[in-house]
């Protein structure tokens, strides 16, 4: 065995210089490597002589003649990994014939590779650990990913950040004018301190939002592929795939690397993504050979041997620099922007009004106007200005709501991650909140409402059905026919391990339910028809046609006989038949009586809720051996295939309809199997109308568009739908105004997939390109993780809600108390330190609080969220109004007769204003967790992070009041004072039960 290692140039990683200990090791490897050749040079010779069966002399000495690696010519040695990189690469790439042809074909480079042809590689540890060093690994080079200090940079690019920005440079220019280095700072360093933190939480939140979409996006990326490797067929990642390997290729699989075909029937592949064409491309193996990697399987089925990988390959090259950026706004994020740039215009309106109260309206002592057009000086209107900017200042830092933006960012990132942990993987970030406003779903049976375990429960031959012992039951003929007909007619591959008498079966769920039943309960060997049959012709299952035929010819028999073998939904399959066969093998025609009887037999079969499959057969002359013959066809039986209901799934559909979402099942199956799932499942009652409830395909395709507009709302079970009438069905509902998702997990779901509002792809059955297709991944199948999804995404939505009331609240208050009190006294009860703390602490640790708020059960007893509906309710306009009134009564109640009331000074009664206020927010954080319920505290105790929050908060508070009196300038409060700050901010739970009294 020889060895190609990899050329410097071709080393991802740049060579190290040389130095005597390398060079000790290469020649340790090299020892090594000569001793491993040696070995397996002498265990082929001996299989060699055993298989002659010739005896050799026993000599006293072994003579082993060791060859350079590039200089082995011997015709007995053997196939070594000697072939050139970037010649396989080009034979693909370029699709080149001609050095295809200079290789000896796709044989004999599966031979160099070391590769059975039917076997595949060994898929040792060492013998994948000597592919991936001589050819490299199935991965991509991306790009680095970006620095936390990047995002710092972006979020300090944010127009409300500049402003606040421009705002400090103001007030510390100002502050130290006026009081000088040493106690002029404060005002201007807590705006740069606010900034700082609301850019460094801002910073953290995107940087782990951006990593989880890089987690994400490389668990997206990792296909499942199913390769034959030491003989046996078995799933592995895409990045696990080596040049060597065989790849079995079927319809909606995404081709993982560059290769040659080995066999196959009818596969096309979709190579739009590489060259922009939107013919499919046929491959076959005497005109196109050449599979690319990145082209997507739209028909047939097939293997390839893998010659390129990772960067080595045409989509590599192309596709490798780009990486996904997180740059998506949600349409969410785009009304909240709007709402921002509103709310911080009023605010800067707001102090742009008071500045010009106090430079042109106020009076002095005698009650004269202070300033003159004319004749007031310059230096008195600077002055003025000066002292008032402050004010003005901390108006418009309180006004500005940058919190709202990291709320959404932070509710975003948080439902993503918990959809994550409920077997749900978001694709495309505006469907976390879109979902929530689903108005209908559109769902799948098998897989999504059934647990896709099927297995054969009944059989019928022709009109009879067939009782237990059935082997003994039924003549030879048939017997071997249906041999025929499981055996060959099938993309499942049956693998028998020595360790195990139990078979392991490999491929779709209703294929792997009949070969079971074949072997184990027929007792059939399924390896004597590969053996005596060749396969000349076949056509692969799709959704369109719901049946598979196959084209085969005996080994033993001339060339002027062939048979046609069909399988697939009963229906169809009975309807190309005019004979069929009765438990004693005989061959009768088919008359109306007994085609009754047997729609009859498929009718009680669906009515059990079990999928209907019928086998056929024929034989044919040469001369039509071109075509698969679809009539005159002799009918072998029929088999019913259980499929149970998941057992959640009925509370599931039960929980969409109480929340107003209508559930909507399409499926292949005929009309009797689908009505019975959906009562089974709960989408139908067994008293409903099935005339309007239930309807087939091809009726609603026939339908006028004013018809399917006006039955749209109606329908609830569609039966033997074809590819476009799922996605007629979304374009319907979309028409009537509903918000659609659509569940699916074929290659032809995916024009409905993208057509949806929100598309959720089924992360186990999904072929590759139905997960692109869509916005969230269900990665359990299970219809009931899609309801999870539709929680969160309602649960999205309220979240920010409750920011947006509590936030509003607290800018409405703010702004009214400083405006209203230094309109009338000329001066203001909060100071710019202390809004600017109180913003501080609300807008980053509520929105942390409120924004990661977890789903309730509340959320699904109410209709959906209409898109259109704004961000702020009449319920919460009425919460926060309320509120806001409360707590400027009270505030501005302290500023004028606190003194009076309570006895203060002037120190300390401003002290208990920013107090109360700072409480006010506090309690009124508990009163948006519910924004129309009365009891604020349900759920409260499974909120662990609510209450931590609200424990640092108010300990933080403790500290700026008690400690850093200078800083904030408070005064000392004693125990009755902070009860009284305590006591009157908690009435506002009390008023909050009052306010929801009164109907909106």
């Amino acid at each position: 065995m020889s060895l190609r290692y990899r050329n410097p140039s071709e080393s991802v990683m740049p060579d190290a210089e040389d130095t005597p200990v390398q060079k000790t090791q290469q020649r340790q490897w090299r020892l090594v490597f000569t001793a491993i050749y040696s070995a397996r040079t002498l265990i082929y010779l001996y299989k060699k002589v055993i298989t002659k069966k010739s005896i050799l002399r026993t000599l006293s000495y072994v003579a082993l003649n060791i060859h350079d690696n590039d200089n082995i010519s011997t015709d007995d040695q053997q196939p070594s990994l000697c072939v050139d990189q970037r010649t396989l690469a080009e034979v693909v790439t370029k699709k080149s014939r001609e050095t295809l042809g200079k290789l000896g074909g796709v044989r004999q480079i599966a031979a160099r590779l070391e590769t059975d042809e039917k076997d595949g590689i060994s898929g040792n540890d060492a013998d994948l650990a000597r592919r991936t060093d001589a050819f490299g690994a199935n991965r991509y080079m991306k790009p680095p990913n970006k620095s936390f200090l990047s995002f710092i940079f972006e979020a300090f690019k944010d127009t409300t950040i500049i402003i606040l920005l421009v705002c400090a440079i103001l007030s510390l220019g100002l502050g130290i004018k006026q009081h000088g280095i040493k106690g002029g700072w404060y005002e201007g360093g807590s705006i740069i301190f606010a900034v700082f933190l609301v850019v460094a939480v801002s910073a953290v939140c995107n940087f782990g939002q951006n990593r989880q979409f890089e987690k994400f996006s490389n668990e997206s990326s990792d296909i499942r592929v199913e390769v034959v490797r030491d003989g046996r067929r078995q799933f592995i990642s895409t990045f696990d795939v080596v040049v060597g390997d065989i790849v079995c290729l079927k319809i909606g699989d995404q081709i993982p690397a560059d290769g040659l075909f080995l066999d196959g029937h009818s596969l096309k592949v979709d190579e739009s993504s590489m060259t922009g064409g939107s013919d499919h491309v046929e491959i076959n193996g005497s005109i196109n050979p050449f599979v690319r990697s990145g082209a997507k399987v739209m028909d047939g089925f097939g293997s390839m041997l893998v010659t390129s990988v990772g960067m080595n390959t045409a989509w590599g090259k192309m596709m490798g620099p780009i990486s996904r950026e997180l740059d998506e706004e949600t349409p969410l994020q785009a009304r909240l922007n709007k709402l921002n740039s509103l709310i911080g215009k009023i605010g800067l309106a707001v102090a742009m009004l008071l500045i010009h109260y106090f430079t042109g309206n106020t009076k002095d002592n005698k009650g004269n106007r202070e300033y003159i057009g004319g004749r007031t000086k310059v230096d008195g209107i600077m002055n003025s200005v000066m002292d008032i900017m402050p004010a003005a200042v901390a108006i418009v830092v309180i006004a500005i709501p940058e919190g709202l933006t990291l709320a959404v960012n932070l509710t975003l990132a948080y439902s993503m991650k918990q959809m994550m942990a409920d077997h749900a993987m978001v694709r495309k970030l505006s469907a976390c909140e879109t979902v929530g406003s689903t108005t209908t779903i559109c769902t799948d049976k098998t897989g999504s409402l059934t647990l896709n375990e099927m297995k054969v429960t009944e059989f019928w031959l022709g009109e009879e059905f067939m009782m237990d012992s059935i082997t003994s039951e039924i003549a030879p003929n048939v017997h071997e026919l249906l041999q025929q007909a499981i055996a060959l007619n099938t993309t499942a591959t049956i693998y028998k391990p020595k360790s195990s008498s139990l078979p392991e079966i490999s491929g779709s769920p209703t294929e792997k339910a009949i070969l079971s039943w074949a072997v184990l309960d027929l007792g059939m060997n399924l390896d004597d028809p590969k053996k005596n049959y060749k396969l000349i012709q076949a056509a692969a299952f799709n959704s369109e046609k719901k049946m598979s035929g196959v084209l085969i010819r005996r080994n033993s028999e001339s060339a002027s006989a062939a048979y046609v073998h069909w399988k697939g939904a009963a229906e169809m399959i009975v309807s190309m038949c005019s004979r069929h066969y009765d438990r004693s093998g005989t061959v009768k025609e088919i008359d109306d009586e007994v085609r009754k009887e047997i729609g009859n037999a498929i009718q009680s079969i669906s009515a059990k809720s079990l999928r209907c499959i019928a086998f056929a057969h024929t034989k044919i002359s040469e001369e039509n051996e071109q075509v698969l013959e679809e009539s005159r066809l002799a009918l072998l039986g029929l088999v019913g295939l259980k499929d149970p209901c998941r057992p959640d799934v009925r509370t599931a559909i039960e929980s969409c309809i109480d929340a107003g979402v209508n559930i909507k099942m399409i499926t292949g199956d005929n009309v009797f199997t689908a009505k019975a799932t959906a009562i089974e499942c709960g989408i139908l009652k067994p008293h409903d109308d099935m005339n309007e409830s239930v309807i087939e395909g091809v009726q609603f395709r026939n339908y006028s568009p004013e018809e399917r507009i006006a039955k749209i709302n109606r329908i609830r079970v569609m039966a033997r739908s074809s590819l476009s009438d799922k996605l007629l069905m979304v374009q319907c509902l979309k028409q009537n105004g509903h918000v659609v998702a659509v569940t699916g997990d074929g290659t032809n779901d995916a024009p409905a997939l993208r057509k949806a509002d929100i598309g959720l792809s089924m992360g186990i059955q999904a072929t590759q390109v139905a997960k692109e297709s869509s916005d969230i991944v269900i990665l359990d199948d299970n219809f009931t993780s899609a309801v999870t999804v539709l929680r969160w995404g309602r649960c999205v939505f309220n979240n920010i809600q409750k920011f947006i009331q509590f936030k509003l609240t607290v800018s409405i208050a703010a702004l009214a108390i400083n405006f209203i009190a230094a309109s009338s006294s000329g001066e203001v009860p909060l100071t710019a330190v202390q809004l600017l703390w109180v913003n501080v602490i609300m807008d980053t640790f509520g929105a942390l609080a409120l924004a990661t708020e977890e789903p309730t059960n509340d959320l699904m007893t109410k209709p959906p969220v209409v898109r259109s509906e704004p961000l702020i309710s009449n319920p919460m306009w009425r919460n926060l109004i309320a509120q806001a009134l409360y707590q400027v009564a009270i505030l501005l109640a302290l500023q004028f007769r606190g003194e009076s009331i309570f006895g203060l000074d002037e120190k300390v009664k401003k002290t208990l204003i920013f107090n109360t206020f700072f409480f006010c927010q506090v309690f009124n954080e508990f009163n948006a967790r519910k924004l129309e319920k009365k009891n604020i505290f349900q759920g409260l105790h499974k909120n662990k992070l609510f209450l931590g929050i609200i424990g640092i908060t108010v300990t933080v508070q403790v500290v700026m009041v008690e400690f850093l009196k200078r800083f904030a300038n408070t005064q000392r409060l004693n125990w009755e004072q902070w009860g009284t700050c305590i006591g009157l901010a908690a009435l506002s739970w009390l008023l909050d039960w009052l306010v929801k009294w009164i109907p909106i």
